[in-house]
């Protein structure tokens, strides 16, 4: 690769639950990273942040942003982007920032019998492309998502996610 394609992200561990998952920080940084590749987006340089959380702490992000009174997998929050072109000195852009809630996500992964890894990997992969615009409020823009994220996550040697899954929320 001949320029870095890739965001700079930040892993935050908000909740104790996740001091036994020590590898959960290089699995996203591996996933996000391949996420950036597989785009047509410009993340050079850019950041996020992604913060480790437990199902408590997600389901207040969600109740206060979403309205949604329950914890749910993973949650996306894009940055609102500045007009104009970037300056040199201004500070990196911000794509914006991901929670992951834990004990969900460890269920999930249990009860669809998949390594963790590969889980989290799916997770933070649907996160970030939230961030960069992708969504999944109707059918053919959900198609289009969950077609790039299988693709990233077979770069990664992951298994297609949906095959035996509903969607995300």
């Amino acid at each position: 690769m001949s320029q870095l394609t890739h965001p700079i992200t930040e892993v935050l561990v908000v909740a104790d639950c996740w001091r036994n998952e020590p590898e959960a920080d290089a699995v996203i940084q591996r996933a996000i990273a391949a996420a950036a590749d597989a785009v047509d987006t410009d993340v050079a340089d850019a950041e996020l942040a992604v913060m480790l959380t437990d199902d408590s702490g997600i389901r207040t992000l969600n109740c206060n942003w979403r309205g949604i009174d329950k914890p749910t997998n993973v949650l996306s929050f894009p940055a609102l982007q500045p007009s104009g072109a970037q300056k040199p000195g201004d500070a990196p852009r911000m794509l914006g920032d991901i929670a992951i809630a834990y004990e969900t996500m460890r269920r999930e992964a249990d009860e669809e019998q998949k390594p963790f890894d590969h889980h989290l990997s799916h997770l933070a992969v649907h996160g970030f492309l939230h961030l960069i615009g992708y969504d999944h409020e109707n059918d053919d823009d959900a198609e289009a998502m969950e077609s790039l994220e299988t693709e990233i996550l077979a770069q990664l040697g992951i298994p297609a996610p949906y095959a035996d899954r509903e969607r995300m929320d």
